[in-house]
């Protein structure tokens, strides 16, 4: 036996939880459009209670996306957020500004706090840093292989989480530019029309088989990768190495297919950690996934055996 890594899902709303809990996820990802970031769904507090009722109902936890860039303005609203947050009894929040992590400390102690800085969290010095300054979990950036991540977490003093299945982020602008190109060629649009329920795509002339979903909401633009990310076959690796916090993206996914994905890293968690030495990846587990994947996104590997230049 050894200790299970959490397995974490991103969701919009009460029935996606429901659905993702009887799944086999160990914790939930929710939040608010005005703090966070390319969430599934938006969520008010009054949602946020009865999300974290029902999640601590099966003894999971319940993490609430403050990962938005903080301005003046948002920063007259958070404190006011982060104590209905702490009243409402959310087991952590995620953060990449420290005034995030000032508004906690200051006034919901008892919420603890994961560092997620996206693209900046390469290596152990800095999440250490962050650890000391009252983070309890770093989530390490999505460009970082397996050697740089199974490498890292041993002299890391925190947990650290890792994305092994979905879609990334892969570029972010406050300005509206689909909305400003639409304008420019004559084709006005209403108010909230470029949202992800749209389905627009990003497509480059030098590579026309490839399509990145883009969609605009309150927080800007956002273009998302054109494949998904898919570790499954060589998670072992990562609870090898002792991760903490496995998650799986579901942003611009179906329900049921998320369910699909939970059902098969839920399998492999559990196996492994039954018997690590006996434990055999089945290319079964991921017949379902398979199944209701888009054919036009590719399961990948992801930048897990990239080597990047720096």
């Amino acid at each position: 036996m050894c200790n299970k890594p959490e397995l974490l899902v991103a969701a919009g709303t009460l029935e996606d939880i429901q659905a993702y809990l009887e799944a086999g996820a160990d914790a939930i990802l929710v939040g608010n459009d005005r703090f966070g970031m390319r969430l599934p769904g938006s969520m008010t507090l009054e949602e946020i209670r009865k999300a974290t009722d029902m999640v601590h109902e099966v003894d999971g936890k319940l993490y609430v996306s403050l990962n938005n860039l903080m301005t003046n303005e948002l920063l007259e609203e958070l404190t006011e957020y982060v104590k209905a947050l702490g009243e409402i009894g959310v087991d952590a929040v995620e953060f990449n500004d420290p005034s995030v992590l000032s508004a906690v400390k200051s006034f919901a102690p008892e919420i603890k706090l994961h560092w997620n800085a996206e693209m900046t969290s390469t290596n152990y010095s800095t999440s250490n840093y962050w650890g000391r300054k009252g983070a309890t979990r770093v989530i390490l950036a999505r460009e970082l292989n397996m050697d740089e991540i199974t490498e890292m977490k041993p002299n890391l003093e925190i947990e650290a989480q890792v994305q092994v299945h979905g879609m990334t982020n892969i570029y972010h602008s406050k300005r509206r530019l689909v909305n400003s190109y639409m304008l420019h060629q004559g084709r006005p649009v209403n108010e909230g029309s470029l949202g992800k329920e749209r389905g627009l795509f990003l497509i480059e002339a030098e590579r026309a088989d490839e399509k990145y979903p883009i969609y605009e909401d309150v927080n800007g633009t956002h273009i998302m990768s054109s494949d998904d990310i898919c570790i499954l076959e060589d998670l072992h690796l990562l609870m090898e190495a002792g991760i903490d916090s496995f998650k799986i993206e579901t942003l611009l996914k179906p329900r049921h297919y998320n369910v699909a994905v939970i059902h098969a890293y839920r399998k492999a968690i559990d196996m492994y950690a039954a018997d690590p030495d006996s434990y055999a990846y089945s290319e079964e587990w991921l017949s379902e996934v398979r199944k209701l994947q888009d054919p036009e996104r590719e399961l990948s590997f992801g930048f897990f055996y990239k080597e990047q230049v720096y």
